[in-house]
């Protein structure tokens, strides 16, 4: 088995991405900034309701595999699609962008996850998602022998919604463990903490999870506090590495008792801020694998969110080696 730089776990998702204004929002009762799990006939309503759109595989754990693979990192990615037409797409779109992915698709039902994007003119994102086939993911999908070629397992927190994923995130770490090699994951939302606060701290604090990311909001949800400066000393408690973002205001890298303070890109407009997080992951995981600094590794991040956050759509549409190699950071 070839080694591999990452493996991403995630809701194996095809983002719909439309724009619209905050009237809209509130007349569709979508919270703004969120991801709301919403079910099939809700996704047919907002599906009906919303203006012309782009389809753009997504997913969280996938965007990162992307961004990986981007930077010429060495990508594998599971998750959970159907035998449809959406589901097609997602793996066309993945392959191509030289990620392994090789998950067992379902029969067509239920269908592969879709997530309705409605992007404001500020660029902030409101998610509604429908999770179709990634409630299927369970024990069965882990490739042994993938993560344990892997030097870093990385799953996201929206994952831990359907429950027989939790099964396959535990088979992970105990794999990934048993051989040497490290477990990360990220909060993903700070709805999604607020359901699974305890269990999230469970996982840091069991060293069932070795390396965390979560933005500013999500790291408060989780600490419950409003304090920022002493939700970082927790985090920092509780497990090995830890990289928190603050959107223009850069990140903040935790290991043991350092911190690295990393600034943010410079960037000309803010169009979409879809995938800003898992592109972070990205650039800092690409960075970690090839034994970076974690000043650098933080600055690749910072690089990724910055690319990806003046395009519409969550995946890289320029190479990020290459950007790397221009801000000198290759």
């Amino acid at each position: 088995m070839t080694q591999f730089d990452v493996l991403t776990v995630g809701n194996a998702i095809v983002d719909i991405i439309a724009r619209c204004d905050d009237r809209f929002l509130a007349d569709n009762g979508i919270i703004k900034g969120a991801m709301n799990l919403i079910d099939a006939e809700r996704a047919e309503l907002l599906y009906a309701r919303m203006g012309p759109a782009v389809e753009a595989s997504g997913g969280s754990a996938g965007n990162t595999a992307a961004g990986i693979a981007s930077f010429g990192g060495r990508a594998a990615y599971f998750g959970k699609v159907a035998s449809d037409q959406l589901g097609e797409i997602f793996t066309h779109d993945i392959h191509a962008q030289g990620v392994h992915f090789a998950t067992r698709p379902l029969d067509r039902h239920p269908p592969t996850a879709r997530s309705m994007i409605f992007v404001t003119e500020d660029g902030e994102r409101s998610m509604n998602t429908y999770l179709g086939a990634c409630v299927e993911l369970g024990p069965e999908d882990v490739e042994e022998a993938v993560v344990a070629a892997a030097k870093v397992t990385y799953f996201e927190g929206y994952l831990w919604d359907p429950p027989r994923a939790k099964e396959a995130i535990r088979a992970c770490a105990r794999i990934a463990h048993a051989n040497g090699r490290e477990m990360a994951m990220t909060l993903s939302d700070s709805f999604c903490v607020n359901r699974y606060r305890d269990e999230f701290l469970e996982l840091m604090r069991s060293g069932t999870v070795d390396i965390v990311f979560a933005n500013r909001a999500e790291l408060l949800a989780l600490y419950q506090t409003e304090d920022f400066e002493q939700a970082l000393s927790m985090i920092a408690a509780d497990c090995r590495l830890a990289a928190v973002t603050m959107s223009e205001e850069g990140s903040i890298v935790l290991a043991g008792g350092e911190r690295t303070r990393v600034h943010a890109s410079r960037i000309e407009r803010v169009i979409d801020t879809t995938g800003a997080g898992d592109l972070y992951a990205a650039g800092f995981l690409y960075g970690y694998t090839q034994g970076r600094s974690l000043e650098v590794c933080g600055k690749l991040g910072s690089l990724a969110a910055g690319i990806v956050i003046e395009q519409i759509g969550p995946r890289p549409m320029v190479s990020l080696a290459e950007a790397a190699a221009e801000a000198g950071l290759a």
